[in-house]
């Protein structure tokens, strides 16, 4: 929202919510119609494209979208290398607003207002000379000295301070302006289309063509990654008169007062506005490598639909917990691209950069390995995720990393033995490899209310299982099985020490704390008394969660401290700005400089590891349940 908002700020179809896009349903259902039932030589084939060309419009933004948050992840080309936080996902989220907008004006203009805008033919030669005229001119120019007059003060108050709030730059930056702004930009823009249409030039590929050109020039404007190579410009010397670079536009948000071309810096060079280091930060930004790191977590897909949610994917859902956003009822219209995109990763499976973050002065990367859930439980795939995950740790080895935490499967025991196979495989590892376990078990134990007597442990049981079993018997907690093998397996794992004194075996369902892990079944949870809290000790939640007079805790996850930059997703199910203990884990170890590994079946001191993770600043969740 800009300083001083000023009048027609908002969108009308605000108030509408995810529901806005009904606003286009009765021309969309018009246009359809009509070109169904008249006869060839009447169909309005402009009027039908529009709809398709709107779902084009969205796919080549969100194209851009990933392909820029890749880039900047990976460092490469980068220009301003400042975080992105929640605040900017936020204020940008409504991106579709003036595709939205754009439709209507094709209805209305091309559709009902304007002369020869029906029966256009495909395509003119003399129509694209013309446009090309007609935007070089009058649209560049006009377009200048409108920017300059959004930055007088009055107007930058009231609507183009908005639009600048983001510093660090995304490709939807571009659109993130006031209704009232977007208004000026579409009489601007409009002006070659009609001038086309009355001038008998018109034609649907031109009218398409210019609006994918300019959604093209604004996406690459704001992308923050320099990707225009020198050799054109030394080929062509006159092209940095036509055509601005990322770096270029880039400085117009950080030095406000320069660079206000649209897409032709020919006009800053007329007018003395273009930024002396313009040319110098080009060039450096070319020049500039992938990030160093420090600390790499390795996690993987989950779901099909997690695609979407990852920060890679649509950055509105990458911003918000997974439960909240699982009902977005156009995912299901999503089906032909999460299909495709599971058929690339089955065949050409590998592992991708998702994201960076820096805490103080570590370099953090996420990394991905393009596999789901379902594969992870094939015995067939274990060799290929097995490869995938030792490539990502001798890359990140290779690349100066000091410590790689495995998140989600990669450390399951069937399959790595909790990640100790790549450190027997490969003795000579400098980059020590760390599964969190510690400070997940850590994590479950703080989180158990002073007072407790006895908590129920159900579930397949894992190392952390195990590790929190003990240390709870260690504080003279009871721990409750209500199957006799788990209970045995429990034993046999105490090693007979004394604690296994506290294991118990009961059916009577009356314990408060239950610590649950995969194979919880709902006839269990059902047993549970009211009010019941059930703590999953697995790093995924509880698939079904039947009970709405119980709570369910997060799975193990710490608040992250302030100084963590570039926090613009949540990870997985977890809140914002909540990071999941066995992720947490490799950050300390890190920070620590701990020259040992956690992974295979030993485990880190679990009281140390907590104290080290408090004292750089993670804090135990104050607001710890899900509903």
């Amino acid at each position: 929202m800009a300083s001083k908002p000023g009048i027609l700020t908002d969108w009308p179809w605000t108030p509408l919510g995810n529901f806005k896009y009904i606003v286009l349903a009765p021309w969309i259902i018009h246009s359809t119609y009509s070109f169904m039932v008249k006869d060839e030589k009447e169909r309005d084939l402009l009027n039908f494209l529009i709809f398709p060309f709107l779902l084009w419009r969205m796919l080549h933004n969100q194209i851009w979208i990933s392909l820029s948050r890749y880039r900047t992840a990976k460092g490469r080309n980068r220009i301003v290398d400042k975080p992105i936080e929640f605040e900017q996902v936020d204020r940008e989220r409504n991106w579709d607003d003036q595709i939205i907008l754009s439709g209507i004006l094709f209805y209305v203009v091309f559709g009902k207002m304007l002369p020869g805008g029906t029966q256009l033919p495909i395509w003119r030669l003399d129509g694209v000379i013309l446009m090309a005229l007609l935007h070089a001119g009058p649209v560049e120019f006009v377009y200048y000295w409108l920017h300059r007059a959004l930055h007088h003060h009055y107007l930058y108050s009231r609507y183009h301070s908005h639009h600048h709030s983001s510093i660090v730059t995304e490709p939807i930056t571009s659109v993130t302006h006031p209704f009232a702004e977007h208004i000026a930009y579409f009489v601007v823009f409009a002006t070659p289309l009609i001038t086309t249409v009355l001038t008998g030039a018109g034609s649907i590929v031109l009218a398409f063509g210019y609006i994918t050109y300019i959604d093209l020039m604004n996406n690459m404007g704001h992308c923050n990654f320099e990707l225009i190579p020198k050799w054109l410009f030394t080929i062509f010397p006159p092209l940095k008169y036509l055509m601005y670079t990322p770096s270029f536009h880039s400085l117009h948000h950080t030095q406000f007062r320069a660079n206000y071309s649209l897409f032709m810096p020919l006009y800053d060079y007329l007018f003395s506005t273009v930024d002396k280091t313009s040319d110098t930060l080009y060039e450096t930004s070319l020049k500039k490598q992938d990030d160093s790191l420090d600390v790499v977590y390795l996690t993987h897909l989950t779901t099909p639909e997690s695609i979407y949610h990852m920060r890679l994917g649509l950055a509105s859902l990458a911003s918000k917990p997974h439960h909240h956003a699982s009902s977005e009822w156009y995912k299901w219209l999503l089906w032909p691209v999460t299909l495709l995109s599971m058929m690339i990763t089955w065949i050409y499976g590998r592992t991708f950069v998702v994201e960076r973050n820096r805490l103080n002065k570590l370099k953090l990367q996420t990394w991905a390995i393009s596999k789901y859930n379902m594969q992870y439980f094939s015995q067939r795939q274990n060799e290929s995720i097995n490869r995938l995950i030792e490539e990502a740790i001798l890359e990140a080895e290779e690349k100066g990393a000091r410590v790689i935490s495995l998140g989600l499967l990669n450390q399951g025991e069937e399959l790595n033995r909790f990640g100790g196979l790549f450190v027997h495989k490969n003795p000579e590892l400098k980059i020590k490899v760390v599964d969190g376990s510690s400070l997940a078990v850590a994590v479950l134990t703080n989180s158990i209310p002073d007072g407790t007597t006895q908590v129920v442990i159900r579930g397949i049981l894992t190392k952390v299982a195990y590790a929190t079993a003990f240390a709870l018997c260690q504080k003279g907690i009871q721990v409750v099985t209500l199957r006799e093998d788990e209970h045995e397996k429990l034993i046999r794992s105490f090693g007979g020490k004394s604690e296994s004194k506290n294991l118990l075996v009961s059916r009577s369902y009356c314990q408060k704390i239950w610590l649950v892990g995969n194979g919880l079944t709902e006839e269990e949870q059902s047993k549970a008394e009211r009010g019941t809290m059930f703590v999953p000790f697995s790093q995924f939640p509880p698939a079904k969660k039947r009970r709405k007079d119980c709570t369910y805790h997060l799975t193990p996850a710490m608040a992250t401290p302030a100084a963590l930059e570039n926090v613009d997703s949540c990870e997985n199910w977890l809140p914002r700005r909540v990071m999941s203990a066995w992720r947490i884990g490799g950050i300390v170890h890190a920070l620590e400089g701990w020259n040992e590994h956690e992974c295979g079946y030993t485990i880190s001191n679990v009281d140390t590891v907590w104290d080290a993770a408090l004292r750089h600043g993670f804090l135990p969740l104050t607001i710890p349940t899900q509903s």
